[in-house]
């Protein structure tokens, strides 16, 4: 009997879900779960980590996460402002700027942050301590990716909306201020939620600042446990911690991109 396509179709689909099902039942039942139980998932240890997991180690890692965010945005607005410029040098300024810091391990940045501008200024401190550090640090890598995003985001703008801005008697400052940026930054805003993410996990490395117990983040919190409690389960919840705060973000930009798929 000969099937018509949309029926052989939906036998692929089937046969498909099935085999994935099948798949994943036999990693499942090859795998010794106590084994796995007792090393990653003890809820002894795990319950040992709170309540300073969430009150001090998650709290930490969205305030750096914000701070570097805040710090990296307005830079990069100022880097794709310049790399608009009609002026050569600005141009050439925020280009090296982005491609140096683009090329650059976020690490290498942060530890230059803590311990090379302390040497360089030894009169003078970056502002709130760790926080102002890793606001910085991670900052400034985080404003070369958001220039460029940024840039592209101004440069979708339809050029006659500004020429009918300054037909209108706006200066060039006002109409970009008033016309374009506001539109540029509804085109950005699902890849600037992507950079969040991003950020959130790149505080997993403001440990090199020597961070206390006041001012630890999630996995170095769960570092610490695990060297106590020598058991990795510790690794496991700080995985978890960071879930809670990425998937509302990725669902968020989800619906950010449909929405703006709906606009178009």
């Amino acid at each position: 009997m000969k099937l018509s396509p949309r029926r052989r179709r939906r036998i692929i689909r089937v046969a498909g879900y099935v085999i994935f099902v099948l798949a994943i039942l036999a990693v499942a039942g090859a795998a010794d779960w106590d084994r796995l139980s007792d090393a990653f998932f003890r809820l002894d240890v795990a319950r040992s980590m709170f309540p300073g997991a969430i009150t001090v180690a998650l709290r930490n890692t969205i305030i750096y996460t914000l701070l570097a965010f805040v710090f990296g945005l307005t830079l990069g607005l100022v880097l794709a402002l310049l790399r608009l410029s009609s002026v050569g040098p600005y141009r050439w300024l925020a280009a090296a700027y982005i491609e140096l810091f683009r090329g650059l391990p976020a690490l290498l940045v942060l530890f230059m942050v803590g311990y090379g501008v302390p040497l360089a200024f030894p009169d003078r401190e970056i502002p709130g301590g760790v926080y102002g550090s890793v606001a910085v640090g991670l900052g400034l890598t985080a404003a070369a990716y958001m220039a460029e995003t940024i840039r592209a985001g101004i440069q979708a703008v339809p050029k006659g909306q500004l020429e009918a801005a300054r037909t209108l008697g706006m200066s060039h400052t006002r109409a970009m201020i008033s016309i374009v940026l506001p539109q540029a930054f509804r085109i950005v805003i699902p890849p600037l939620t992507n950079e969040i993410i991003l950020l959130t996990k790149d505080t997993s490395l403001v440990y090199v600042l020597g961070v206390t117990a006041g001012t630890i983040e999630l996995t170095k919190f769960a570092g610490d446990t695990l060297n106590t409690r020598v058991n990795p389960t510790p690794l496991v919840v700080a995985g978890l911690l960071y879930l809670v705060i990425t998937l509302p973000l990725s669902q968020l930009v989800r619906g950010l991109e449909r929405r703006a798929a709906r606009e178009r």
